[in-house]
């Protein structure tokens, strides 16, 4: 289940790297913002990070309903010739629990290499190893507007602590308070430049929408 955002690129990543043949990077559109189950803001970006990864990409329309989501998945995952499916849950089990689900359903494997890890050791383990991450949608006390667009760093990392302190934002936005994009990573074959993208706030949350982004190959890099 590929988002294009932090927690799926990694765990994709991860799961090449104990020798998981990831053919397809599957990709839930939603129809609405508010979908239950699946990130939502810039997904029509998900296509291109798949490509900077140099993978195969499946778009899958939903209708974003609650009721309908599972099924939805469930069609896209059964017309696929493989064995398993990765996902990037690190502590929801409201995900977890429906995926593992439509597995159990299909009899494919449910990868979940960043399950039950502890979220701040996670999201600084993507940033030692060169994830270049911006933050895409913010949904919490005390992210404001500054953040939209903001690449995670050392700084950004502390700043989150506090906010975990202070409000209990959690630092990998496992409540909802922040969804990513990642733009780049040592074992991209090309790297995503922001070219125009516009920012919507209503005061309590917002995001920033990527109208135009262009991919710029890296040399010297191979796939894997």
């Amino acid at each position: 289940m590929f988002t294009g955002g932090k927690d799926s690129t990694y765990a994709t990543r991860l799961a090449l790297e104990r020798g998981d043949d990831v053919v397809v990077l599957v990709t839930m559109m939603p129809c609405r913002g508010d979908s239950w189950m699946f990130h939502s803001a810039n997904i029509h970006l998900a296509e291109m990070v798949a490509r900077a990864m140099g993978i195969e990409h499946l778009p899958v329309q939903t209708s974003g309903e609650k009721d309908r989501e599972l099924e939805d998945l469930r069609r896209a995952l059964l017309e696929l010739d493989v064995d398993g499916v990765v996902s990037g849950a690190i502590a929801s089990r409201y995900q977890r629990d429906r995926i593992d689900l439509i597995c159990r359903e299909l009899n494919l494997h449910h990868i979940t290499p960043l399950w039950g890890r502890n979220r701040g050791e996670v999201i600084n383990e993507m940033l030692s190893r060169g994830m270049s991450i911006m933050v895409s949608a913010v949904a919490a006390l005390g992210l404001d507007e500054g953040w939209l667009g903001r690449l995670l760093d050392i700084q950004a990392l502390e700043e989150l602590k506090g906010l975990q302190a202070k409000f209990g934002v959690d630092p990998c936005g496992e409540g909802g308070e922040m969804e990513t994009l990642v733009l780049d990573a040592p074992w991209f074959l090309s790297r995503i430049e922001i070219v125009r993208a516009r920012k919507e706030w209503n005061g309590l949350s917002g995001s920033i929408i990527v109208e135009e982004a262009r991919l710029l190959e890296k040399m010297g890099l191979r796939k894997g």
